[in-house]
């Protein structure tokens, strides 16, 4: 029974190291296609300027749920046909990967 123990709490473990690893791999995909993507408008910092919104402050769900909605050609504000060319050149991955990285490096 202590070895079912001790092997089951080593697969967890083993599990949660291999999730904070894909979450860092994912956070650094995001930074990457924050930078080529979202920064020249939303500012290395995601504070926005002029006319372009602040990122700042927003979680992971918001960015996703915004960029989902762009994506699909959702009319979202005025300014939907700036953000939905950018949105349509995401996948998935880079949508998920880029709201880790506002997430956790604008918060």
């Amino acid at each position: 029974m202590k070895t079912k123990l001790f092997v089951l709490a080593g697969i967890a473990g083993s599990v949660l190291m291999l999730s904070s690893a894909a979450q860092a791999a994912d956070i650094q995909a995001g930074q990457s296609k924050y930078q080529s993507t979202c920064l020249s408008c939303h500012g290395a910092e995601g504070k926005g300027q002029a006319i372009f919104p602040a990122l700042a402050g927003r979680d992971a769900e918001y960015v996703t749920d915004k960029l989902e909605r762009y994506r699909a050609g959702e009319e979202i504000g005025s300014h939907t046909g700036l953000m939905r060319p950018h949105a349509q050149a995401l996948s998935d991955d880079d949508i998920a990967n880029v709201a880790a990285f506002i997430e956790s490096e604008f918060n």
